[in-house]
């Protein structure tokens, strides 16, 4: 075998290992991606770490110890080990964290031949869309699309094709309000710059999307207390640590539900066919609840909770609380009446009957304002709306149902 020939075989291995180790850390947390790299030379991680989404790449970074972290960001080439710094210093959430370098820049002056000149040997390494263009201070004057490039003469300058005054992101957007501006465009790729023009950094349309999706994809997990950064391959241990004290507070908060109960023992004991009802009117109740809670959240995830408009969603929730209350009480009083007549039971199965029907209507209306009052609440107290907050308003309906319904049965029974 020739020496070239050797030299594509290591080439072709080394890139599948880079492709192997790439889909295990995206299939896993931060600390567990930063753990199977450990023992890889510090060039194989940034190479691996460069084909990652920019924001898992900051995360296994930091991942790492400090010591460690600097050595890996030594092996990167310096635009990239600039960047990545850059990205680092921007809060979570931000599109700052999901920036790319802009490899393929150039002065207004340059011609489209010394341009095309330029982009041979930047295509190698890095998938190029848009030359951008910009002043010695590098603030971003024009972008120029390959088409121009294509179809312009060698000897024209580039400030002659540019598009001028391009849109372009600011790096302090958060990913809610990035979609927003850029969902009618479509453009594959975005600069991104500081309040001064300067080019800071390029943003793909499809990490943006990413991230948002999974955000989105987490949002479900974390209502119940589990951690954006669990995956299928997380170990047990972990998911341990991350689960069990969500369940400690679910189960703290289940004996407030259970203490309401022991404070009409007394009714339950007389009117043992109330017993029957508890588990139907908190399966409603919690269901209207959770989809108050889920529209909540949408809107907030799509920017759509503006102050104006809180006491609206909460009147909103509140009447449809009422309106389906009515529909599915008249069901469920109705069964409580036939149930009620089977078991001839002493009290009147008319009034167990409009009990239920009242408790059921009152219990919606409830779940539903609590559906959108919990993730606004802990929004205001700075945690995030959707942390466990399936816990928090299952509390919630428990105790307003079961209390609603044994309270009017100890009051006219």
């Amino acid at each position: 075998m020739s020496a070239v020939e050797t030299m594509q075989v290591h080439t072709g291995e080394r890139t599948a290992e880079i492709q192997r180790l790439s889909q295990s850390v995206t299939e896993t947390s931060a600390e567990r991606g930063a753990e199977l790299l450990s023992s890889y030379p510090d060039a194989t991680i940034e190479a691996v770490l460069a084909t990652l989404n920019p924001l898992l790449l900051q995360e296994i970074l930091r991942a790492f110890p400090r010591a460690r972290r600097e050595l890996i960001l030594a092996t990167a080439a310096p635009e990239y080990r600039r960047q990545w710094v850059r990205n680092d210093t921007y809060p979570e959430e931000c599109i700052g964290r999901l920036m790319e370098p802009a490899l393929a820049v150039c002065q207004p002056e340059a011609t489209i031949g010394e341009a095309t000149e330029r982009l041979r040997s930047l295509v190698a390494r890095a998938f190029i869309t848009y030359i951008f263009v910009v002043d010695p201070e590098e603030r971003l004057l024009g972008v120029v699309a390959m088409r121009e490039m294509l179809l312009g003469d060698p000897d024209q300058s580039l400030a002659e094709i540019m598009i001028r005054n391009p849109f372009a992101l600011r790096p302090e957007m958060d990913f809610t309000d990035a979609m927003k501006a850029t969902v009618t465009r479509h453009f594959p790729v975005y600069p991104v710059i500081d309040e001064t023009g300067r080019l800071v950094g390029v943003l793909r349309g499809q990490m943006l999307f990413e991230a948002q999706a999974i955000e989105l994809s987490a949002q479900a997990g974390t209502m119940v207390g589990v951690e954006k950064e669990e995956r299928l391959t997380t170990p047990w241990l972990r998911s341990l640590k991350w689960r069990h004290p969500w369940l400690q507070l679910n189960l703290f908060t289940a004996f407030i539900a259970a203490a309401v109960v022991g404070v009409f023992e007394g009714t339950i004991e007389k009117i043992v066919v109330l017993a029957v009802f508890l588990p139907v009117l908190a399966g409603q109740s919690g269901n209207t609840g959770c989809q108050a809670l889920a529209v909540t959240l949408r809107g907030m995830t799509l920017g759509e909770l503006h102050p104006g408009r809180i006491k609206m969603i909460v009147g909103k929730e509140a009447w449809l609380g009422f309106l389906n209350g009515s529909l599915v009480g008249i069901t469920a009083g109705l069964g409580m009446m036939i149930y009620a007549t089977l078991q001839a039971t002493p009290q009147s199965p008319f009034v167990l009957g409009a009990i239920v029907c009242v408790a059921m209507i009152a219990s919606c209306v409830l779940s539903g304002v609590f559906g959108a009052v919990v993730p606004l609440t802990l929004k205001r107290l700075g945690a995030d709306p959707a942390t466990a907050s399936s816990i928090f308003l299952t509390t919630a309906t428990d105790v307003a149902s079961m209390g609603t319904f044994l309270g009017l049965a100890t009051i006219f029974l």
